[in-house]
C-alpha cells in the first residue's frame, strides 16, 4: 500500500523522493519505493526523514515502532518532574528560551510571571530579532473560558484583569517582527511552553492556581509521543484563536 502521509509531506515541503535520498543517503530508487510501495526504511533512515521533512516518524510510519519501543521512548521524553511551577529554577526559564533556535511557542491564559519580568520580554524581543518564530497565546479576557477559570481559582474578575496587564505588559513585545499574538477563549487544561524540541508543561488542577500545580519539564525524542502530543494541542488552540486588532 502506498504511504500517503509520507508523499503529502514530501509536496508540502516542496520536495521529491530524490531529493529526500539524497539528504539521507540512500538510492534515489529506495525511496521512491517508500512512497509507492510502503517500505519502511531503516530506523536510523526514518529519523533521518522525519528531520528533514520536519515530521513525527509516528506519523509517516505508525507502524514501524512496536508499543513497547513508542512507550520507552515516550517515557524517555520526560526529563524532570517538579511539584509546582514555582520550584523551577528561574533560570532554567532563560536557559531554555535562549536555547532555541527555530521557534518559541507560549500557551497561558495570563502568563504574568514571565511578562513581569523585563529581562524575560528583552529575552523573547532578542530571539525574535535572530529569527526566532515567537508565538504568544493569551486568554481572551472577554471569554467564558476565562470567567469560568477565574470563579475555579476563586480570583472572579480579577483574573481577567490579570490578563489585561499582561497585554500592557507586552505592548512593546508586539511591536517587534517575528512575534506573534493571539487570544484564546478555550478550556484550558495545560500551560505549554516550547522552545524548539525542549516543552515545559504546567498541568492546572480544578481549584488551584496554575503556579501551584505539577509541572512536567519534556524534551523530544524519536519515536516519542508525548510531546507531540502537547505540540499538536498548541496548534489546534492557535489555529482558532483570534490575532490582535
Amino acid at each position: 500500500m502506498p504511504n500517503e502521509r509520507l508523499r503529502a509531506a514530501l509536496l508540502q515541503r516542496g520536495a521529491t523522493p530524490g531529493d529526500l535520498a539524497e539528504e539521507i543517503g540512500v538510492d534515489a530508487k529506495s525511496a521512491e519505493r517508500w512512497i509507492t510501495q510502503g517500505r519502511t526504511p531503516y530506523r536510523r533512515h526514518r529519523y533521518a526523514a522525519a528531520a528533514f521533512l520536519g515530521a513525527e516518524e509516528t506519523y509517516l510510519w505508525p507502524e514501524a515502532l512496536t508499543p513497547e519501543q513508542s512507550k520507552a521512548a515516550s517515557q524517555s521524553e520526560i526529563i524532570e518532574i517538579y511539584p509546582h511551577r514555582g520550584s523551577i529554577p528561574a533560570e532554567l526559564w532563560k536557559r531554555i528560551f535562549q536555547e532555541a533556535r527555530e521557534e518559541i511557542s507560549i500557551l497561558v491564559f495570563s502568563g504574568f510571571f514571565l511578562a513581569d519580568d523585563p529581562s524575560m520580554i528583552r529575552l523573547l524581543a532578542e530571539k525574535a530579532k535572530a529569527g526566532v518564530r515567537v508565538r504568544i497565546l493569551l486568554g481572551d479576557p472577554d471569554s467564558e473560558a476565562v470567567a469560568q477559570r477565574g470563579e475555579d481559582e476563586g480570583l472572579g474578575e480579577l483574573f481577567a484583569s490579570k490578563i489585561r496587564n499582561v497585554i500592557l505588559l507586552c505592548r512593546g513585545l508586539r511591536e517587534v517582527e517575528g512575534v506573534e499574538f493571539r487570544l484564546h477563549g478555550t478550556t484550558l487544561y495545560n500551560s505549554i511552553y516550547r522552545a524548539d524540541d525542549q516543552v515545559i508543561v504546567n498541568t492546572h488542577v480544578y481549584g488551584a492556581m496554575a503556579s501551584e500545580a505539577p509541572v512536567f519539564r519534556l524534551r523530544k525524542i524519536p519515536g516519542g509521543t508525548l510531546v507531540g502530543t502537547y505540540l499538536e494541542s498548541y496548534e489546534k488552540v492557535w489555529e482558532q484563536a483570534s490575532p490582535f486588532e
